[in-house]
């Protein structure tokens, strides 16, 4: 009698591990590539030109120094003279009928920007906050963009112009009011879609995840990477970002994550690795791509006035997407199977496992989907910014787990209604209040509403004994 052999086929967990290896060697090869790609980039020194152009056109060898100047009024200004000096570059440009100025560079490095402040209308001034003259890091086969403001000046006796301290400033108007109103909606909007993931980890495994604000860097930076330094069009670089970043939350908990869970690791001790994480991906970052604030798109912005409130493109596309998204996690979270899972596992992650429901599985769907969407937050955020880098996420990580705790820990629908009141508070305290003071008072806020209601707007009063 023989026996028939049949080779064993390896198992889904081997597969799964082969494959995860795999991605995330492609991932380390496509960032070296990249940093590689932009070092040399930037020094490459072909033979210059030297000549402004009218129109700039950038190519392998050509970058493009540009900006847009506005009349306070919001027409074009014409004639603004800006000098230009670095590289081998010394020379004076315009500005068009447009408002437009452009200048070709053949060097990569700083370039000095100045305006030539004589050449301003009568009745305008340079904003006294404008940096003049302006330092860029200028690059070949990119646009680097930079926008200096114009502003109301009242003009002496002597033919001296000062800028004009008017209510657009120093007071609180209607305008003013649904300027800053808007703009808290468009910042409570992108940073609710990184918050609902991070309540939802906090919801289904008791973790504060201080890397977090990472997930939102990489999402910046990955998005910068593929659309300016490999060409790729913006939106196949925006979803191929928010991929990587749901592939590096999957890998988080498939390698980091469910080992220590089963090993028993205590929440504090997770917390602690969860901070290592994120200062060890914050200088990982640095290292590769510097400290400089890089732009997604190179492009001028393009305004669009709605009544009182003048935004760009960009934050309106951006809000769009954010609601469409925000509004699919929800449908998600209460119509179907596995959000009614998820929710399952965060309310009791005991009960539901003795419920049949794979309480692991719900969790890495989590970590993937979290990830996926502060990604999705670093590219709109870097868009609406007009720029990202290594601490871009650092810097919002105190607003988010302000927004969730405000809103509930854990819960979904509360990080999202932490995330407007926070963002509205922080844009509206613009109106009395310079600077970073406007952070101060989210956390004041944040502090008042849990003494009145310590476990949030739609958290539940834990019991205790």
């Amino acid at each position: 009698m023989t026996t028939l052999v049949v080779p064993r086929r390896p198992d889904g967990r081997a597969r799964l591990w082969r494959l995860a290896a795999t991605i995330m060697l492609a991932i380390v090869a496509i960032i070296t590539m990249v940093s590689l790609g932009a070092s040399s980039a930037e020094a490459a020194t072909p033979s210059p030109t030297g000549t402004a152009a009218a129109v700039c056109a950038s190519d392998a060898t050509t970058g493009c120094l540009q900006g847009t100047i506005k009349l306070p009024s919001g027409d074009p200004a014409v004639g603004i003279k800006l000098g230009i000096k670095g590289g081998d570059l010394d020379t004076t440009v315009a500005t068009g009928s447009d408002g437009k100025w452009s200048q070709a560079i053949t060097v990569a490095g700083p370039y000095t920007i100045t305006v030539d402040t004589t050449s301003i209308p009568d009745g305008a001034v340079l904003d006294s906050a404008a940096k003049n003259p302006a330092t860029v890091n200028g690059a070949l086969n990119k646009n680097t963009g930079y926008v200096f403001k114009i502003v109301g000046g009242t003009t002496a006796s002597d033919g001296t112009t000062t800028q004009t301290p008017d209510d657009a400033t120093t007071g609180i108007t209607f305008d003013r009011f649904a300027q800053q109103f808007v703009s808290g909606i468009r910042l409570g909007l992108l940073l609710a879609l990184a918050a609902v993931g991070l309540s939802l980890i906090f919801g289904t495994t008791g973790l504060s995840n201080f890397a977090h604000g990472e997930q939102v860097t990489l999402g910046g930076l990955l998005a910068y990477l593929f659309a300016n330094v490999l060409g790729l069009n913006l939106i196949l670089a925006a979803i191929i970002s928010v991929v990587i970043c749901a592939a590096t939350g999957f890998f988080q908990d498939a390698w980091i994550w469910k080992p220590l869970r089963r090993r028993g690791i205590g929440t504090t001790q997770l917390m602690i690795v969860t901070i290592g994480l994120s200062i060890a991906l914050q200088y990982t970052f640095q290292y590769f791509l510097g400290a400089s604030t890089v732009r997604i798109d190179q492009a001028n912005p393009v305004t669009v006035d709605l009544g009182p409130v003048t935004l760009s493109a960009q934050s309106l596309i951006s809000m769009g997407i954010a609601v469409v998204i925000i509004a699919a996690v929800g449908w998600v979270l209460v119509k179907t199977r596995i959000g009614r899972a998820t929710r399952a596992v965060s309310d009791n992650p005991s009960l539901a496992a003795a419920s049949g429901i794979d309480v692991d599985r719900i969790i890495r769907i989590v970590w993937t989907s979290a990830t996926a969407l502060a990604g999705l937050s670093g590219v709109l955020l870097g868009l609406v910014l007009n720029g990202v880098n290594w601490q871009t996420g650092l810097q919002l990580l105190l607003l988010m787990f302000a927004a969730i705790t405000l809103g509930g820990l854990g819960t979904a629908f509360g990080a999202l209604a932490g995330a407007m009141i926070i963002g509205l508070v922080v844009e509206l305290t613009n109106l009395v209040l310079p600077g970073d003071f406007k952070y101060a008072t989210a956390l004041i806020i944040l502090i008042l509403v849990l003494l009145v209601r310590p476990q949030g707007i739609f958290g539940r009063r834990e019991r205790i004994g």
